[in-house]
This record gives C-alpha cells, structure tokens and sequence, in this order.
C-alpha cells in the first residue's frame, strides 16, 4: 500500500490547494447570494453581517496561554466579549472561567486550519507566524490580522515570510519595528501598522515574581536553555559541553526547546540516556518555564528567546554560545545585512561561551552567577526591548477596540456611498 503514502511537505500543498479551491467556491456563492438579494430588493440589500465574530484570538498551541491570559483577563476586566479558538485539546483556556471569554478547541492540523480560513470576525489577534504562507489562509470574511509576538527578541529569526500577510504588529519594543520596515521595503509591501504595546507574559512573569520566594539553593544551579535546529548548542556541542557540567557537582538542568521534541527527539533520546544515572543532571519539558528559571542561578544558552525572559524578568545573567556562522537561510533575517540585535546585545546580557572554557565551565558558571558586574548592561537591555512595562494587556485591549472603532466606521461610510 505504500504507492498510497503522500509524504508531509505534498501533502500540505495539496490541502492547501483544495482550501483554495473551496474558499473561491464558497465566497463565489456568497456574493452570488448577496447579489441576488440586492436585485430582488429592488437595490436595497445590505452587507450581510450575520455570524461575524468582533474579536477572535488564535492559539495554535498552549504554550502561548502565557501570551493570551493578560489579554483575556483584561476583556473580562472591561466585560468584552471575545472568543479564543486553541488547537490545544488540552489548552488552559478551556478550563478558565470566564463570562466574557468563550474558548474553543477547533482541531489540530488541517481541522483547524479549516476552520479558520473560513472564518468571519472583524479582528483575529494571533502569534502564529506564516498566515497566508501555508495551511492558514487569510479569510475574505476576516476585516484585520494582529500579530502579538511570543518573544522580546529579533521578529526577523521567525521562519522566512512569516509577517507578511498580517494588516498589524504588536511590538515589545520599538527597535523591532526597524527590521519590519525593512523587509517591507525589500519587498515592495505595504507596510503594515506597527504599535509598541510592551510585553505581556514578561508582565505576568515579573507580575508572578514580586510574589514568589527565591528559591534557596545548596548548589549553584545552571540551567542549558537551547534553541533548536544545527546552530542551537545541543546540536554544536551535545555531550562535550555536558560531560564537564555533569561532573562539576553543580545542579544542571536541562530544557530543550519545544520544537526539539519532535524535530531533534533522536538527539534528546541519546542525551538523556547518557545522564540517565546522574543524580545532578535533570531535565525540564514543563510547560511553564517559570519556576525553572526562577530556581537556575545562571544560564548556558545561544539565540533562543528565552534568554530575554530570563534575563529581563529576573535580572540574572547567562552564559551565550555565539555560532560561527549564524545560517540566516530559513529565517527572514536572510534579508537583512546587518547583525541581528539578539546577537548585538547578548554582552551586555552575559559572557561568551569560547570553547576553549568548555572544559572549565562550572567555574564560569558560578563565576558569571555571582558577578554584579552585568546589572547595568540587562537594565539597558531591558529599556530597549520592553516597552510599557506592566501594562501590555491593556494597550493591546485598547488597540483592539479603537481598530473595531475604525473598521466599522469605515464600513458604514463605505455603505453609504454604495
């Protein structure tokens, strides 16, 4: 049966091409209902509205509640009503209890996707990069897409195409403004509206951090916090950085990226094996990143974002691989000839891993942990890429109703001319 297998990359094109097919379909007969109403209405019919949805968040994965819940609290807080769409089934939305905030699980894959390229809503707020790219089509029903980051660092390291076809960007900080009109120039586009609202899960980490105790530890705690792919440090370095950190008695925990789970699992498997009978190494998949960086004293890392909240929320310093040669290729800083400012500002964050510390690393671990020397270099960083600290949430529900303001006011106008 294997002339039936269609491999992942065909068939995403052909599902792609098949919601093509039946958007065009569908909207064909919409505007074939709508204008049959207008001629036996003698010219009178309106814009049919029926259905449409004011507000929609999109979630394509519960690691981004963290992103959402200010934003959902904030609605509930003013009694707006919205409804969030996850493709989670075990999404902590689902389980939330609010009255102005319905959740929805829409299917993973292509059930969801379905579901969304048909969509009618005046404004769809999402982190999910590559809308019109892929799977996730933008609907004709669908008035304004806002794209709220999932991370304070460069936009321009998501996937190549990844901004395009949104109408806004939520920005944390003003600098990353710069690189988006960059490539909208480079592409002839359109720019987008661009507005610097803040961050809203480093909010609710310091938010969370004025409440909790520092945990005591009776050893200094390193935390490896990796990206993914053939530049993160797991795949540079795997047990030559590992091996002298096991044996340097400090507490070490390791946290893969998300997406290594599935695109570098043989990776994990033959490193966990390896460290499976040390008793100071230990791994961390929590959903939640809090406590973990909460616990860790210092952190061994490369570009990963998780640098920023770690960084930025508990003033510590890390620990940065730099690779050699960063390959751009997939990512839309490919474009761009410039240094990316996550690689820009890293010392004023930490200390350059070289190789040749390797062999000596839990010593500049503990080094790095207990310097104060790095204080003033996070607090310049942190200005840079964290605007309107404590107050994201509200910036964001603010933009959201005066864009419906202005939408439905452009519409009216438009209906009167008609």
């Amino acid at each position: 049966m294997n002339f039936l297998y269609i491999d992942p990359g065909t068939g995403s094109m052909l599902f792609s091409l098949f919601i093509g097919i039946a958007a065009a379909l569908v909207f064909a007969v919409r505007a074939l209902s709508v204008k049959i109403k207008f001629l036996l209405t003698g010219g009178r019919a309106k814009k049919d509205t029926g259905g449409r949805i004011p507000y929609v968040i999109y979630s394509d994965h519960k690691r981004y509640w963290n992103v959402f819940r200010p934003v959902c609290d904030e609605a509930e807080r003013r009694g707006l009503d919205l409804v969030y769409y996850t493709q989670s089934p075990d999404d902590p939305v689902l389980s939330a209890s609010y009255k102005h905030v319905r959740a929805e699980f829409i299917g993973e894959g292509n059930r969801g996707f379905a579901k969304l390229n048909f969509l009618k809503a005046g404004i769809v707020l999402s982190t999910t990069p590559g809308l019109g790219v892929l799977q996730w089509k933008r609907s004709r029903d669908v008035s304004f897409y806002v794209h709220i980051p999932h991370l304070a660092g460069d936009l321009t390291t998501y996937r190549m195409f990844a901004l395009d076809h949104y109408d806004a960007v939520l920005l944390t900080g003003d600098y990353q403004g710069k690189d988006v009109r960059a490539l909208e120039k480079l592409r002839g586009q359109k720019e987008k509206e661009l507005v610097t609202v803040g961050c809203t899960f480093l909010d609710s980490m310091r938010e969370r951090l004025s409440a909790s105790p520092r945990p005591h530890n009776e050893r200094t705690c390193v935390l490896v916090a990796p990206s993914w792919g053939k530049s993160g440090i797991l795949s540079v370095y795997g047990r030559k950085l590992l091996d002298p950190l096991a044996a340097s008695g400090l507490d070490v925990v390791i946290r893969p990226h998300p997406q290594s789970l599935t695109a570098e699992k043989e990776l994990l498997d033959s490193l966990e094996s390896a460290y499976k009978d040390c008793p100071t190494v230990s791994w961390n998949y929590d959903n939640d990143n809090f406590d973990v960086l909460n616990r860790a004293d210092v952190m061994i890392t490369d570009f990963s974002g998780v640098i920023f909240d770690y960084a930025l929320v508990f003033g510590k310093p890390v620990i940065y691989s730099k690779p050699a040669v960063f390959n751009k290729d997939p990512y839309d800083a490919w474009w761009l000839d410039h240094e990316l400012w996550t690689f820009a500002v890293l010392p004023k964050l930490g200390i350059e891993l070289d190789e040749e510390d390797i062999p000596r690393i839990g010593e500049l671990a503990v080094r790095t942990a207990e310097s104060p020397s790095l204080k003033g270099g996070i607090d310049e960083a942190r200005s840079e890429a964290w605007a309107n600290v404590g107050g994201a949430a509200r910036r964001i529900v603010d933009y959201m109703l005066g864009k419906k303001a202005e939408l439905d006011s452009a519409a009216q106008n438009l209906r009167k001319v008609g």
